[in-house]
């Protein structure tokens, strides 16, 4: 196992149980004990828990996931894209995508469709398109967020201004039918808003534990969404408010 994919495993099972032992990980993950305090220490660094004698416990603050940590729900995130894909008709001939997990899922799917454009601001996205002859490949400028990847602030805002799209595609960190769609960082959240302004259809993609949450920083109003893409996690009363308010559900 690749220490990335370790890290990304005890982080899922301190969220589950508050606390992990040395000698568990090790056991559990099939590595040696050394292996395992190096990579406590480098995760105590970044702030995602707290070492303890012989093992660690979650921080109390929660932070997001940087998006290489971020593996759960990978089957459920795989089918959104899918359902996001079929999104993308002959008449569609640009796209936009923000970071995140699913939206990367979806861009490697588009990259081998047909021709398009697609504008985004996330690096790892682009790395991916950058190769694709079918691909007609814009990135927007700006600095660089590294838990998503992504470029925002004024920069990216200023070149996502002079764009029209005909569909974009946000994966947001929260949906709810009264506050809208959010994310945690706010300057994030401003260039998500500058992304969706640019297109004439907007679709959000959220797995289900997404659907009816908040996140600290508002993207847009629900009268901004056009269509959710979710899984059949999502709590079934939440979806019936998104419908009421005009939204189309997907649950692939």
């Amino acid at each position: 196992m690749r220490q990335e994919q370790r890290l990304a495993a005890i982080l899922g099972k301190l969220a589950d149980a508050g606390s992990v032992s040395v000698t568990g990980l090790a056991e559990d993950l099939g590595t040696s004990v050394a292996s395992i305090r190096r990579d406590l220490q480098s995760l105590e660094e970044q702030k995602l828990l707290k070492r303890t004698h012989g093992g660690a416990v979650a921080v109390e603050v929660i932070y997001e996931l940087p998006l290489r940590y971020r593996v759960g729900r990978r089957e459920e995130k795989r089918q959104i894209a899918e359902a996001a894909a079929r999104f993308v008709t002959e008449s569609v001939q640009s796209v936009g995508l923000n970071g995140g997990t699913t939206t990367t899922e979806l861009a490697r799917l588009l990259a081998v469709t047909r021709p398009l454009k697609v504008v985004t601001n996330a690096l790892n996205i682009a790395s991916d398109l950058c190769p694709r002859p079918m691909i007609d490949l814009v990135v927007t400028g700006g600095g660089v967020r590294p838990e998503s990847y992504e470029l925002v602030g004024p920069i990216a805002d200023r070149a996502l201004a002079g764009i029209s799209l005909d569909l974009v595609f946000l994966g947001v960190d929260g949906i709810d039918a009264r506050s809208g769609i959010a994310t945690h960082d706010e300057v994030e959240a401003q260039t998500d808003h500058c992304l969706l302004r640019t297109a004439d259809r907007v679709v959000v993609l959220a797995d289900g534990s997404k659907v009816g949450k908040r996140a600290f920083s508002r993207i847009a109003g629900i009268s901004d969404v056009h269509v959710l893409i979710t899984d059949s996690s999502a709590p079934a009363e939440e979806l019936d408010k998104l419908r009421s308010a005009g939204v189309e559900v997907v649950v692939a």
